[in-house]
């Protein structure tokens, strides 16, 4: 077996992978097939760019995507390290300012000296060198068809869509307003991390209306609509029900007009993309509308008016494979060990479990190669309880799932309802504990 290690793929799976790898004292040779190879989705040739939203959800404890995030902060995470380093304003949430949170990523990347990065596509996995696959949902044609002929079988697909992105100075905000959801996380009225545009009942219907009769870009005949239910595009969503999108991301609870204290039938947020206020993305609307119908479907918003956009939202086949029947819990293919399979392209949906299954993808083919045991983490821990779900879930109904309370094992004795997250933190960061003490040896 080859010295070194391959990582293809320089999203955000395969820049931590390539990362906790090095930091073991692994030689890492990382392919990106960017600019050389373009994808229907990125548009810059930056390791880890963001191309759906800007967040990487909840930071708080209390969430299971908080709890995940202190976890992998605890194991060192260059993710981590960079999103915290470009935090742009969001509530609870961790959210970045893409640029930044890019640049830092392939800065230190290109600064560890036992990484060499490489700008080529990869076509071949071969048989024996250890290798990491992180190409993510928008692995190529030809090392797609090289991943199926070694799975012996057909890739799962489901469609994600991006939401789109305004410039800031073209909203009008005589209209929108700042504020956070229940005043939450407001250092100064006029600090708010999200504008919102309020609507009536009447102008809320008259929106559906539009979303629901606009022209959407078809599917492909051979293809069947298979959406991941967290990030429904929005004209699926108004077809399930008139007031679905009232009480998704429209929901007006715990927002109200700051100076006026008006309440609203359904809110419209969008979100800080950047510290300087100069882009916002629409939150939670992904969409296949047609550009020219996003154009004046949105315009037709209350301060949208002269709305210019940087990115109009889109819509893209995400492909993973059937992690419960092709891994193991080590995240090697059970037929050929030599091959790891991190982030989306394993099963997770969401950047932070991308790159927490790069990370953990990492370690193990880092102990691989240095001839150390493979321990998984305790499910118990954010971590593996997410480890767990892909590789034990029903093989038959498997779906890209983000990390949830959910997923964890019950607590060994029972607690009030209202303690039961706060005991599962506990638990999760005592035992995540040793567990990082035999997996993460000192490297000099």
């Amino acid at each position: 077996m080859s010295a070194r290690l391959r990582v293809i793929g320089g999203g955000l799976a395969g820049s931590e992978a390539a990362w906790q790898a090095a930091k073991r004292g692994v030689e890492v040779d990382l392919y990106e097939m960017r600019p050389v190879v373009p994808t229907p989705a990125h548009q810059s040739d930056a390791l880890a760019e963001l191309v759906c939203s800007n967040s990487l959800r909840s930071n708080s404890l209390e969430n299971a995507s908080g709890l995940l995030k202190e976890e992998m902060r605890r194991l060192d995470s260059l993710i981590l390290q960079a999103a915290d380093a470009s935090r742009v304003p969001a509530g609870t949430a961790l959210a970045v300012d893409r640029a930044a949170f890019s640049r830092r990523v392939t800065e230190a990347t290109l600064a560890e000296p036992r990484v060499r990065l490489h700008r080529e596509e990869v076509t071949s996995l071969g048989e024996d060198a250890p290798t990491i696959l992180a190409t993510g949902p928008l692995t190529s044609p030809a090392l797609a068809a090289e991943v199926a002929r070694l799975t012996q079988g057909k890739y799962l697909y489901f469609y994600d869509a991006i939401s789109p992105i305004l410039y800031g100075e073209s909203i009008d905000t005589s209209v929108a307003f700042q504020a956070s959801r229940y005043g939450k996380d407001m250092e100064e009225e006029s600090e708010g991390d999200y504008l919102n545009i309020g609507l009536s009942e009447a102008e809320y219907n008259r929106f559906i209306d539009m979303v629901l009769e606009g022209e959407k870009i078809p599917l492909r005949d051979f293809e069947k609509a298979v959406y991941f239910e967290g990030c429904l595009p929005i004209e699926e969503m108004a077809a399930r029900g008139r007031d679905t999108l009232a009480f998704g991301p429209m929901k007006p609870v715990g927002i109200e007009h700051p100076g006026t204290g008006q309440t609203y039938h359904a809110v419209v947020q969008l979100r800080r993309e950047d510290l300087t206020g100069e882009f916002f993305s629409m939150v939670g609307f992904q969409t296949r509308l047609r550009y020219p119908e996003q154009k004046r479907i949105f315009a037709a918003l209350p301060s949208l008016q002269n709305g210019r956009f940087l990115r109009y939202g889109s819509l893209h086949r995400n492909t993973y494979i059937n992690a419960p029947r092709l891994m193991r819990v080590t995240l090697q293919l059970k037929r050929h060990p030599h091959l790891f399979v991190a982030g989306q392209i394993a099963g997770v949906e969401g950047y932070l479990e991308s790159a927490a299954i790069g990370l953990l993808a990492g370690l193990n083919a880092a102990a691989l190669l240095r001839g150390e045991p493979i321990t998984p983490p305790p499910p118990t821990t954010a971590l593996g309880a997410l480890n767990r779900y892909i590789v034990e879930a029903d093989p038959k109904n498997f779906q890209p799932m983000n990390v949830n309370f959910g997923l964890f094992p019950p607590l060994e004795k029972r607690v009030p309802r209202k303690e039961r997250k706060r005991h599962i933190v506990e638990r999760a960061l005592r035992d995540l504990k040793p567990w990082i003490e035999r997996m993460m040896p000192q490297v000099a």
